[in-house]
């Protein structure tokens, strides 16, 4: 990976895996951790995980009755476990030209980029499978999930070609709904005990956005990486700059006040939007700046945050 743009190399792809190891991003029952791989489900069984002790309802297998404890009590106990399950998982990484931005350190495809191989590394290491998605100007790829470094590899070398496809004068005319039609594609794929890791900026995000975000996270576990960079917070106060999307210029008269204002106060109103819907409908909105470490902000911000795996 450099600060331009991402470029796969055996080192490169080893240092990342390096840095996953100490990622955890699936909370286990009664954890505080909330990425580690496998997943506990809701589900009740014969496990090895015991879960409690509880007296005996109708419908219970006789099997589950510990006879030791119902001698104790006088009243029939049963043994509950937690049944253990694989989750696969997806990761969307979103490469449009709209994120070929950086005003420090990193673009913020790079930044994407690089999110998503650590939690691509960090699955695989705890035994799960591991696939994703990658869209751009350029078109859709998908790599199916699948138990095997060749598989991240593969994922990473996807990710790579968009990113360097990524261009200023980039002739490929932007899809206002490339952001709905790979999550709808999620969703078709996705229909339950997955975890999708959703790694954009959200630009062009939508209602429909939203409701295809709900719709996932009621049968899956969802993250979504929300990658920004903080020019549009700390706005210069002289001079102009030029900004373009691959087509048309315009040019922001950063030393007016009220040019400043504007754009502070759109870029703020989109956090919030955004922001909301983690309480809303109980996404895990996580921000993570393109002007720092990736790894150690992954680290921060899923230890710190108060998102918490539903039970299903």
């Amino acid at each position: 990976m450099s600060d331009a743009g991402v470029y796969v190399s055996t080192d490169e792809l080893v240092a990342l895996e390096s840095r996953a190891r100490d990622l955890s991003f699936v909370q286990k029952a009664r954890s505080h951790q909330q990425l580690a791989g496998r997943m506990n489900s809701a589900m009740r069984g014969r496990g090895l995980i015991f879960e409690e002790l509880r007296d005996y309802l109708p419908g219970d297998d006789i099997r589950s009755i510990d006879w030791r404890v119902t001698a104790r009590t006088s009243r029939p106990v049963v043994r509950v476990y937690s049944e253990e399950k694989e989750r696969p998982a997806l990761i969307i990484v979103d490469q449009r030209i709209n994120m070929f931005f950086g005003s420090r350190r990193s673009m913020k495809s790079v930044t994407a980029a690089e999110a998503a191989i650590l939690c691509a590394w960090r699955i695989l290491g705890s035994g799960d499978r591991v696939g994703g998605f990658v869209f751009g100007e350029g078109g859709t790829s998908e790599v199916k999930p699948h138990r095997s470094r060749n598989a991240v590899i593969a994922f990473a070398e996807k990710i790579a070609r968009q990113n360097t496809s990524l261009r200023a004068d980039s002739k490929n005319e932007p899809d206002p709904q490339a952001l709905d039609k790979v999550l709808s594609a999620v969703a078709n794929i996705a229909h339950h005990d997955h975890l999708v890791v959703v790694v954009s900026d959200f630009d062009g995000h939508t209602a429909t956005t939203r409701d295809i975000l709900l719709r996932l996270s009621s049968r899956n576990d969802v993250i979504c990486l929300l990658v920004y960079d903080p020019f549009l917070l700390e706005l210069p106060t002289s001079g102009d700059i030029v900004v373009s999307g691959g087509g048309p210029q315009a040019e922001l008269a950063l030393r007016t006040a009220s040019v400043r204002s504007s754009i502070d106060a759109f870029a703020r109103k989109r956090g919030r939007e955004l922001r909301a819907w983690q309480h809303e409908v109980g996404l895990a909105m996580l921000p993570v700046s393109a002007a720092e470490e990736t790894a150690p902000q992954l680290r921060r911000l899923l230890e710190q945050s108060a998102w918490r795996q539903r039970r299903r």
